[in-house]
Parts: C-alpha cells; sequence; structure tokens
C-alpha cells in the first residue's frame, strides 16, 4: 500500500514539471501526507487545474463517509471489479501530486519495520494515479475525496515493500485524464510499475511513524 507521502516543492516547482496545468498560488510543503489529510490532486474534469481532496476515497453512493478511511489505496488489478472504484475507473480518474513516499521494511525475525523514503533520482515531482470522486452529505455539505492505485512492485521496491503506488509516465497524463467515459482495456496498460532504474530510496528515522510529525527531517538518511 501507500500509506505516507510528500509534496514539498512550490507552486513554481510544479508549474515547471506539470506544463499545461494551474495550480494554488501558495501552498505550505508537506514531508509526511497521511490519510484523511488534504491532498493535491488534478480531476479530469476538463478544466486542468489542481485543488485539494481528502485523501480516501468516499464514493457518491456511501451513506456513511467514515469508508473513506478503509479506501486510501486502489489495487491497480482489481479496479474494474471492486464496486468502490469500477465507477471512478470509468469516469473520475485523477494526478495526485507528490516528490517522495514512504514504505516500512519488515525486518525478517522481528516485529521491527524500517521507515524508508523513494523519490525520482531527478528529485522533480511526480503524479500518481488516482481515482476521485464528490460526495453529498444529507445536510448539504460535499466532500471530494480520492485514492492512490497501486500496482506489483519494481525491483527497487520489491526489496522493501510487495506494492507500490502507481507513478504515471507524463506522456499518459492526458489519456488519464480524458473527459470521457474510458474502458478497463484503454487505462489497465498505464498501471504498471515505474521503472525502478529512474528511482531511489533510503532508510529515514522512525519520527515518519506518527503523522503529528510534518519536517524536513523525516526524509534525511537515517
Amino acid at each position: 500500500m501507500c500509506g505516507r507521502f510528500t509534496l514539498t516543492v512550490n507552486p513554481a516547482d510544479l508549474q515547471e514539471v506539470f506544463p499545461g496545468f494551474a495550480f494554488p498560488e501558495l501552498f505550505a510543503p508537506r514531508f509526511n501526507i497521511a490519510p484523511t489529510q488534504a491532498v493535491l490532486a488534478i480531476p479530469n474534469n476538463g478544466k486542468n487545474t489542481a485543488d485539494f481532496f481528502m485523501w480516501g476515497l468516499i464514493p457518491s453512493w456511501s451513506k456513511d463517509p467514515s469508508i473513506g478511511n478503509r479506501l486510501i489505496n486502489a489495487r491497480a488489478e482489481t479496479l474494474a471489479e471492486k464496486p468502490s472504484f469500477r465507477g471512478g475507473f470509468k469516469y473520475k480518474r485523477c494526478l495526485i501530486l507528490a516528490d517522495g513516499f514512504y514504505e516500512w521494511k519488515s525486518v525478517p525475525g522481528s516485529k521491527t519495520k524500517i521507515p524508508h523514503f523513494i523519490f525520482l533520482k531527478n528529485r522533480e515531482p511526480f503524479a500518481f494515479a488516482g481515482l476521485w470522486d464528490e460526495w453529498h452529505s444529507p445536510d448539504g455539505g460535499s466532500i471530494r475525496s480520492a485514492t492512490i492505485i497501486t500496482t506489483e512492485p519494481n525491483e527497487l521496491m520489491a526489496s522493501i515493500h510487495n506494492r507500490m503506488p502507481v507513478i504515471l509516465h507524463p506522456r499518459d497524463y492526458s489519456r488519464w485524464l480524458d473527459t470521457s467515459p474510458q474502458t478497463p482495456a484503454n487505462l489497465s496498460p498505464l498501471l504498471r510499475p515505474f521503472p525502478a532504474d529512474d528511482m531511489s530510496a533510503h532508510a529515514v528515522g522512525t519520527l515518519v511513524n506518527s503523522p503529528a510529525n510534518d519536517r524536513a527531517e523525516l526524509v534525511v538518511p537515517a
């Protein structure tokens, strides 16, 4: 799964890497984004504009918004089958912006897990493949939420964990954000492991274990 990630760059850096998209003028760097918190995402609503969504998908048909706590990730292999995701896979896709993510590596013969920070070798921001939806409460309020799609690990990630988030290649952004309904046959080929040769990882300290900690030292090698 993907349970924590970072977005530490400023809007100008995002604009350079994601030309053609609009971003908020100002937002704080985040070193430990956790489920139920705000994530910056670009939905396929035809506007090409990034906005903040709650991390944890709440399907529009859900009676209880707490379902979002359990839907922070969606497995690429079963998107077209799961009721919580198949509608979004067809109609509501998004890019979730990041510049790194964390995963915990188990220590054989021990309950200890060592957190690792994973990022692109060029240190540029990137986009997770995501799904989004908008839930309306009985009192007239609404929540826009999103989930991160995961897939099997590449060679680098396999040494750390058995899953990894789908990082989309820039050439696939327009296809993923197409506003028209899409079929699994058209989109599933995009949901593959990102090339391991373009990624790097290092162990970090256990401060990241608590979502209350959100500062630059979390990504420093242990």
